[in-house]
């Protein structure tokens, strides 16, 4: 079941959306488009997306990591993953933190990517967090986005 909906951002991207899947699949391509992380590391040794697995994102300024899994993948469609540990004791908070990422495509040359925050706020503390970091997390998840969508449209030849 999944936790409360938090938020939900989206772009649409000059691509075919098997270009943009291709691009997400790559965890190697995170720091490429992830305006706070700095480098990732293959946990669970595999550079693509799969369902189960793992990786340890860096985050700029080299204090923090967070580990995220993917554990729903339905090809061309959606990602769903989830963050069992990090360094900053978001997790421990909000415990169930889930994101899933969609893609649509909106004819032959045009995808839309949503990303969908979900969390429980069961506690006084994580009452508090999401006041001050929902905000945060919705601008961030968009300027994610503006990012993937430059890349993948450079990678297009698009301007």
């Amino acid at each position: 079941m999944r936790p409360p909906f938090r938020s939900k951002q989206n772009v649409i991207i000059n691509a075919p959306v098997s270009a943009v899947w291709a691009f997400n699949m790559d965890l190697t391509k995170i720091p490429e488009f992830h305006p706070r992380v700095s480098k990732v590391d293959l946990l669970s040794g595999q550079r693509f997306r799969q369902e189960g697995v793992s990786y340890q994102c860096h985050l700029l300024g080299g204090k923090h990591t967070c580990v995220e899994k993917d554990v729903e993948i339905i090809p061309m469609q959606k990602i769903v993953t989830v963050l069992p540990e990090d360094t900053m004791g978001i997790s421990r908070i909000l415990n169930d933190y889930t994101v899933e990422t969609t893609v649509q495509e909106l004819g032959p040359a045009f995808t839309r990517v949503e990303i969908s925050h979900y969390y429980s706020t069961n506690t006084l503390k994580a009452k508090l967090i999401n006041l001050i970091v929902r905000r945060r997390i919705a601008r961030e998840t968009q300027a994610t986005l503006n990012a993937i969508k430059t890349a993948v449209e450079s990678a297009q030849g698009i301007k």
